[in-house]
């Protein structure tokens, strides 16, 4: 196993007494080649006073294309955390302070045929690789991982290929199906956020006259997003990105009110804005472009769009049959690289990623089987992004993981109540 060439920082305080480190890491881009081409990732180290000596917890976020959490105070799950742990918390390879993905670094790898190469760098294995090249520049025992939604993902990569690097690992609203196409994912989820619009709408139901009104206008006339891009019924369907957490469906609410400038039919700047920040990938392109791939397998067909292949089925969301199609979650569709004017240059790469069928494997079952390291996961009942048939499959097939279902939260609880959930997952795999 290759060891990253690192680089830490100096430690500095938080108003809160929060010590920080900044750690920066060579690593090979390709770990199979490892004195071939590299790329940096970045990691930011929290510590109590007295952690310095404390083992490490490497936390690992959700995503794909999601930067680590910059906490300007720590509080929840952290501050729970760092009773026991320094906190390693990881800007993914292509994220945040990590050598990044974007349009002007993707334009710098030549043709799309070059860029859809190197962006098929940047899944689940290659994070485990660096994370191990990372734990052996640090000089790390077998440490313990969180990861949430994506991170949970990539921890049942990491179970699969170095199992020997983990002490523990715990999982929140991230346990992902080990087999099948990506279209079994959009079955099960198209039908979980059926059942959450008609829950939002019975709480709301002006909403939903209001939503008609905001379809009907954006049917009407060109109306456009204040970066110049066209708003359609598709990118208003986006904002039910917020029907996937608790108290965000109150945002939602609030996003609706505003909707109109009174007494007119005019869309708000207050909207638009709203609706931009669903549907730009201008920080974090790699959620759109490498979406599907996370769940794409060896010998399986393309992705080739799934979500939007999918959809056919389900006209109570296609804009095409239905005039108040209902809102959607974590679906990915071709027309965000049409639409975004950041996506416009990596579209070419974009469809080559989803038409790609040659994957390596994200798991390894017989490992998965035979796991011997201790695993608490957190399973949402209503989760409306990472479905819970889905993932409690799944589940079973790993030996050794406990798992904790709750209809308490959706797919934000560690936000919402993070110390309690740390405390609980903590203890599941921690009581002997």
């Amino acid at each position: 196993m290759p060891i990253a060439d690192h680089k830490p920082g100096i430690v500095s305080w938080m108003l809160d007494g929060t010590g920080i480190r900044d750690h920066f890491f060579t690593v090979p881009l390709d770990h199979a080649y490892p004195d071939g081409e590299t790329l940096t990732v970045f990691a930011r180290e929290y510590r109590s006073a007295d952690g310095e000596n404390k083992p490490w917890l490497l936390y690992l976020q959700g995503g794909p294309g999601g930067k680590g959490s910059r906490p300007a105070r720590v509080g929840g799950w952290m501050a729970e955390a760092l009773k026991h742990y320094r906190v390693l918390m990881l800007d993914q390879r292509g994220t945040g302070r990590s050598t990044p993905i974007n349009r002007q670094t993707l334009a710098q790898r030549g043709a799309p045929g070059a860029q859809a190469q190197y962006l098929r760098k940047f899944r689940a294995p290659n994070i485990v690789a660096d994370s191990e090249a990372i734990r052996a520049a640090l000089e790390s025992d077998p440490w313990v991982t969180l990861g949430q939604s994506y991170g949970g993902f990539c921890t049942l990569t990491y179970l699969s290929f170095a199992p020997e690097g983990l002490a523990g690992s715990m999982i929140t609203g991230g346990i992902p199906p080990l087999q099948g196409p990506a279209d079994q994912v959009y079955h099960a989820t198209y039908k979980r956020m059926r059942a959450r619009n008609r829950e939002y709408f019975r709480r709301f139901p002006k909403d939903q006259e209001t939503l008609a009104s905001i379809y009907r206008r954006v049917r009407r006339d060109d109306v456009y997003l204040l970066d110049g891009s066209p708003l359609t019924v598709g990118r208003v369907q986006a904002l039910g990105m917020y029907l996937g957490g608790n108290t965000r469906i109150d945002t939602l609410h609030y996003i609706f009110e505003e909707a109109f400038i009174p007494g007119t039919s005019t869309l708000s700047d207050t909207f638009l804005e709203a609706v931009y920040q669903q549907v730009s990938r201008a920080t974090n392109p790699l959620y759109l472009v490498l979406h599907e791939s996370i769940y794409a397998q060896p010998g399986a067909q393309p992705t080739d769009w799934a979500a939007q292949r999918v959809l056919a089925e389900y006209p109570d969301f296609n804009p095409k049959k239905s005039d108040t199609p209902l809102l959607t979650g974590e679906m990915c569709f071709d027309w965000y690289t049409e639409l975004d004017p950041v996506l416009q240059s990596m579209a070419r790469a974009t469809d080559m990623i989803a038409a790609y069928s040659n994957w390596g494997p994200l798991y390894d079952l017989e490992q998965l089987h035979q796991n011997t390291v201790p695993v608490a996961a957190l399973v949402y009942t209503d989760d409306v992004f990472v479905e819970r048939n889905l993932s409690l499959a799944s589940a079973e097939q790993v030996a050794n993981l406990q798992v904790w279902e709750s209809d308490q939260w959706h797919h934000d609880g560690i936000g919402e109540a993070g110390a309690e959930i740390f405390k609980r997952l903590h203890s599941m795999i921690t009581s002997d």
